[in-house]
């Protein structure tokens, strides 16, 4: 009988024991890395971006994103974000993203984003990009966890990082391969039409523009046109034509052009001042009636991976090609 009653402690404790090991393989904190596609609330991942690394733990929820590209890419993630910067024309929000994002509280400019009150919104994750925030980094840093782009017309660098940052990598691999099969099909369809030589020019109020690698030329490099001899430089965007007499460096089989600004009449003169320049008539696109406007907001502006598709929904149209 002794001996008994002085078991049961000791089974009191072993019971303890087995509870507390039970309680530790089912409820201790996660910890995880980049690309681990767990999705726990206290999952910790190490996100690379162009500033460096972050931590960032769980799935984000409240989101800010403080460039076009993000903004859109927000849209095509199914996230409303609790703040997001001006766009540059349509004020205050791209008209192809309001259904998404209208009502979103804006918080400044790309170029000058509100700090105190991004603060103020106490956000889980921020989205920026080097091209504008390089140097307020460390202010958003000690605003929460600050993820960095690279140059604001990357818009595939922008869906992986954001895939990364936000726990959604697989529909951002979905997304870009939905892409992809785009414009896949686009070039197939199109047959011996490609390669076909494309330009991409731009009227300003006060002057005219070349677009180089950007957006639009790495939208149109994926779809299978080719750029014209000194056009496919990754490093610049593009050049500002200096006088008429430039306007030959525009020369290509076609001609994609967007018109950009607020000041519509000045815009509209230029434009017309240019293009009835008799070098402008010379050109090749021209004399074959193949120059078509496009509209800015998807072409440049945009930035993101919805933008990126709607160049495609203008390819197959301008080019008259059923998609499947």
């Amino acid at each position: 009988m002794k001996t008994l009653v002085r078991m049961i402690p000791l089974l009191f404790l072993l019971l303890a024991a087995a509870c507390g090991t039970e309680e530790d393989e089912t409820s201790g904190e996660a910890s995880g890395s980049e690309g681990d596609g767990g999705s726990g609330a206290e999952e910790t991942r190490t996100v690379e971006h162009a500033m460096g690394e972050t931590e960032i733990e769980g799935t984000p929820e409240k989101v800010v994103t403080l460039y076009q590209g993000a903004n859109d890419t927000a849209a095509a993630l199914g996230i409303e974000p609790i703040g997001i910067v001006e766009s540059w024309t349509e004020q205050p929000v791209y008209k192809y993203l309001r259904d998404d994002l209208e009502g979103t509280e804006i918080v400044g400019q790309e170029t000058q984003p509100n700090l105190e009150k991004i603060a103020e919104m106490d956000p889980d994750v921020i989205i920026s990009t080097i091209t504008r925030h390089e140097d307020i980094y460390e202010d958003l840093s000690a605003i929460a966890p600050t993820v960095v782009g690279q140059e604001v017309y990357e818009w595939k660098e922008t869906l992986g990082l954001m895939g990364r940052t936000l726990d959604m990598q697989d529909e951002a691999d979905q997304l870009l391969a939905d892409y992809n099969e785009r414009v896949d099909t686009f070039k197939e369809k199109m047959g011996d039409e490609l390669p076909m030589e494309a330009s991409i020019t731009n009227f300003r109020a006060d002057h005219a523009r070349i677009f180089y690698m950007g957006f639009a030329g790495r939208v149109l490099d994926d779809a299978g046109f080719e750029r014209p001899e000194g056009h496919a430089n990754p490093d610049e965007w593009g050049i500002k034509l200096s006088s008429k007499e430039s306007i030959p460096e525009a020369d290509a089989e076609v001609i994609f052009n967007f018109n950009s600004g607020t000041e519509t009449e000045q815009i509209e003169q230029t434009y017309e001042e240019w293009t009835s320049h008799p070098l402008w008539q010379e050109l090749e696109a021209v004399q074959n009636d193949q120059v078509h406007m496009v509209k800015e907001e998807t072409w440049n502006a945009g930035g993101g991976v919805i933008a990126a598709n709607r160049m495609v929904d203008d390819l197959y149209e301008i080019f008259d090609v059923e998609e499947e």
